[in-house]
């Protein structure tokens, strides 16, 4: 049992700093750049910050994940932090720099994702498990940005693709699109979630998380990783 637990624990401690690192540059990357477009909503409300209690929802981003883990079987993990709030009135010219604010968080994941592969390079200086330690946290932090840069950039509201895509599609479509932003969180449950379970019960299984951001995620690291020369 004392076993079990520390096993967990480790877990737990080569995953927490990623998680946390990540979705505080993704929603700080959003704020900063509003802010210099000229909307200073976010800044007034101290989101333009590294802290991540400034981001960070404690059902969304850490209970929501961990329960959809436990009921996918480890195929599937989605989550949120507290949404930036973004007056696109406010910003220089709207159409386009909602495009750039949208951007922002997916360009700071790859940005971070690139930064932690760099740094493998430098772990020789540590030594035994400590150095195992420090290889799991930056290979997490590359894997876990991967994974949000590419999954943040599916054009399904409210996910950043889909402001992305509202700013290039012609405004009838992009007035559509984000129509269905309310139904958001039900739309991505059903399409991850639900769509592959009751596929299932008819004798197929299918991972649609995989295909879309699994299996792009995975090619986009080691394409990384040979580049830069590690593992």
């Amino acid at each position: 049992m004392n076993l079990e637990w520390e096993a967990i624990g480790y877990t737990a401690s080569v995953w927490i700093l990623p998680v946390i690192v990540a979705v505080t540059f993704h929603e700080a990357a959003h704020a900063w750049v509003a802010w210099r477009l000229g909307d200073d909503t976010a800044k007034h409300l101290n989101r333009v910050s590294f802290n991540p209690f400034k981001h960070l929802d404690l059902f969304g981003t850490i209970i929501l994940p961990a329960l959809m883990l436990i009921g996918s079987g480890g195929r599937m993990m989605f989550g949120f932090a507290k949404p930036v709030p973004i007056n696109p009135a406010n910003l220089n010219n709207p159409r386009r720099d909602m495009v750039l604010v949208a951007a922002a968080g997916p360009i700071s994941n790859l940005g971070l994702a690139l930064l932690a592969a760099l740094l493998l390079h430098t772990v020789i200086i540590f030594e035994g498990d400590f150095r195992e330690w420090v290889v799991s946290n930056l290979i997490n932090t590359v894997w876990f940005n991967i994974l949000l840069f590419i999954f943040n950039l599916l054009p399904i509201p409210p996910l950043d693709g889909s402001r992305i895509a509202a700013g290039i599609l012609p405004p009838a479509i992009a007035y559509n699109l984000l129509r269905f932003e309310r139904f958001g969180f039900l739309i991505i449950i059903g399409i991850f979630f639900v769509i592959p379970l009751l596929i299932e019960r008819f004798g197929f299984e299918i991972n649609i998380f995989w295909w879309l951001v699994g299996g792009p995620a995975e090619y986009i690291m080691r394409y990384m990783f040979s580049r830069i020369g590690v593992l």
